[in-house]
């Protein structure tokens, strides 16, 4: 879901553009024209957390930001403005391909990663001329406060939730100062080091592209939050910790494609095993459940899992619904396939499904068939302990649904940082991409809007992620030293109950 990097100019083809590399505005309003059209006839999402008003209101003001030319990246922050108020961990547009390389050898970013804590930004490497822990207080005279939410457009997050984005901005600072601001050569920055208020200045210079990339892989915090962005390799684990607690870590819900999988088939095995042994082990009264790597994956692994920890019946949603079957503005619509024969069969295959799964016309969408929804068990070999679940920004998409279950329908207690992912519903399952006519801008979102099976809890508030019984954040002490704060919180406690 990280996104964003550009390409100079000169290496695009002429015919995008007006004079001096901008678009005019007429062409900009067609484009914003044809975005909103394409939300409104195939976004099922669109109004899941806005209002109509709200919705007009956003694109009365994007339409008045178009009464000249703009480059690419103008009209870019535009889009992204809007993709980010609809609020879906699904939505994502991007610049064309062509931009993606920009700048590959100019030293124009800002040179070290950052780690966003306790609402503090934190330099996140180490290095001789502002040091590891530092706070940045402004860049070139800009408050840090205005940097950061002036990058939250850039990453998407579901409903209102906002603390999430900073799992995007820890990864990309760089980039974003550079799409938002501009290259720059070097970088004032007023800063003061660990542990002290004093405010110190210094001009720092500009990194290239892959130095930033070479700089990322050092930060300090890799050890603590590697598996929030890197390929993860070991996608699940279960240990014994100690005498009462075993540890069952999901890193990502990413395993097979649907049940028929060999790997989704191996998953099962592998849980069985687990849980049959907890059954001949009563002494094992406590369960950690880790999901805080997991951004999410495909069915049924969330639900799968889910039926270890409850002793009741459940369902994946008590809604979902898309709003066509027949793919609307076709010719905007971004193909697997290059050939037009194949081309045509991929929709044919497309719209077979969506007929197949929301057969039926009710008022203006298409309700999902029951048989997709079925009832389901808990699995024979249930946990009747105290499971602790761990969650934490990162946690979106299946790995937010299953947090949701989890919360809602079992007695577990719940530790670390609100999802990013929605507790009530979010737009998932069936992702499509179009590419604006004029500037080739994709935007991309998922379909099924869908409510999950879960009830209403007084703290939990519509558009929020699902939030912790105990709330347990890294401290700045536990960033120094890399230490795994929420979980050593819970195994005290366990021993504490």
């Amino acid at each position: 879901m990280l996104k964003l990097k550009l390409i100079l100019f000169l290496f695009l083809p002429a015919l995008l553009f007006s004079q001096n590399g901008k678009f005019t505005a007429e062409k900009l309003k067609q484009d914003l024209t044809t975005f909103r059209q394409i939300r409104e006839k195939a976004n099922s999402g669109i109004y899941k957390y806005r209002t109509k008003k709200q919705i007009d209101s956003i694109y009365s003001w994007a339409f008045t930001q178009l009464k000249k030319p703009k480059d690419i990246i103008g009209f870019y922050k535009i889009i992204t403005k809007i993709t980010d108020f609809e609020g879906s961990v699904h939505n994502n547009t991007t610049i064309p391909d062509a931009y993606k390389n920009r700048y590959t050898s100019e030293k124009v970013f800002f040179p070290f990663p950052v780690k966003l804590i306790d609402n503090k930004t934190i330099i996140n490497f180490k290095n001789d001329e502002i040091p590891l822990g530092s706070q940045i207080y402004s860049i070139n005279g800009i408050s840090i406060n205005k940097i950061v939410r002036s990058f939250y457009k850039y990453y998407t997050t579901d409903g209102f939730n906002t603390s999430g984005k900073s799992i995007g901005i820890n990864a990309a600072f760089s980039r974003y100062f550079e799409m938002e601001y501009g290259p720059k050569e070097t970088f004032l920055v007023q800063y003061s080091l660990p542990y002290q208020t004093e405010k110190l200045s210094k001009n720092i210079t500009g990194i290239s592209s892959d130095e930033r990339k070479e700089n990322f892989k050092k930060r300090h915090s890799f050890p603590s939050d590697s598996l929030f962005y890197n390929k993860i390799k070991n996608k699940y684990s279960f240990k014994v910790i100690s005498q009462n607690t075993a540890l069952l870590a999901v890193h990502t819900f990413a395993i097979g494609g649907n049940a028929e999988d060999k790997e989704h088939i191996a998953y099962k095995k592998y849980l069985d095993s687990c849980f049959q042994m907890l059954t001949v082990h009563p002494e094992i009264k406590n369960l950690i459940v880790d999901v805080r790597n997991n951004g999410g994956g495909s069915d049924p692994n969330d639900l799968v899992t889910f039926s270890y920890l409850t002793q009741k019946t459940y369902r994946e949603n008590t809604s979902a619904y898309i709003n066509f079957q027949k793919i609307p503005f076709v010719k905007y619509f971004v193909f697997e396939e290059t050939e037009a024969a194949k081309k045509l069969e991929e929709i044919n295959d497309f719209e077979a499904e969506l007929k197949e799964e929301y057969p039926i016309l009710k008022g203006k969408t298409y309700p999902q068939d029951v048989k997709f929804n079925r009832l389901l068990q808990p699995d024979k070999n249930n946990f009747k302990g105290q499971v602790y679940l761990l969650i934490s920004l990162r946690v979106a998409s299946a790995g937010s649904l299953f947090a949701s279950l989890v919360a809602g329908k079992t007695n577990a207690i719940i530790i670390g940082e609100e999802t990013m992912g929605g507790y009530y519903g979010h737009n998932g399952h069936t992702p499509i991409e179009y590419e604006l006519p004029n500037t080739k801008i994709k935007t991309q979102f998922s379909i099924v809007n869908l409510e999950q099976d879960v009830p209403k809890k007084t703290k939990q508030l519509f558009g929020r992620g699902v939030m912790p019984d105990h709330e347990v954040k890294q401290t700045f002490d536990d960033f120094m030293q890399n230490k795994d704060t929420q979980f050593e919180y819970t195994l005290k406690l366990i021993e504490a109950n």
